[in-house]
């Protein structure tokens, strides 16, 4: 994870990364984990959900799909996954709203631990430097 990816506005787990400004080629989106090719009927039928389920997770925060250019929804492999999370969470009987919050909360522990072990890096090697 290269950037914070909570569902609070402006963050990145309900929006891509950032790309440069020629766009990316069709080799950068067949690997970029937040490119948004599947239509809300593709995700549904890969993750054994509803388009309501889908949608119910963006009322909830967790997932804000991009909209194709006829304002069709359009998830990225990212989403997907945190869809599956959700549905997972669901299935043992936890309410979607309090799912998705999980999944956020999750997601933010596991950015905070990623800076934490960096920092620590960078303060292990400035002291071995200073010796």
């Amino acid at each position: 994870m290269d950037q914070r990816r909570s569902a609070a506005e402006g963050d990145t787990l309900a929006h891509g990364r950032i790309t440069d400004t020629a766009g990316p080629t069709a080799e950068d989106r067949f690997d970029d984990e937040d490119y948004p090719a599947y239509s809300m009927g593709a995700a549904a039928e890969m993750l054994g959900v509803t388009p309501t389920f889908l949608r119910a997770l963006g009322a909830a925060h967790l997932i804000e799909p991009k909209r194709s250019g006829g304002g069709h929804r359009r998830y990225s492999r990212y989403q997907l996954r945190l869809a599956a999370r959700a549905r997972e969470l669901v299935d043992q009987g936890t309410p979607v709203e309090a799912a998705c919050r999980i999944i956020i909360l999750e997601d933010q522990l596991a950015e905070a631990l990623r800076i934490n072990a960096a920092y620590e890096r960078e303060h292990e090697r400035e002291r071995t430097a200073g010796n």
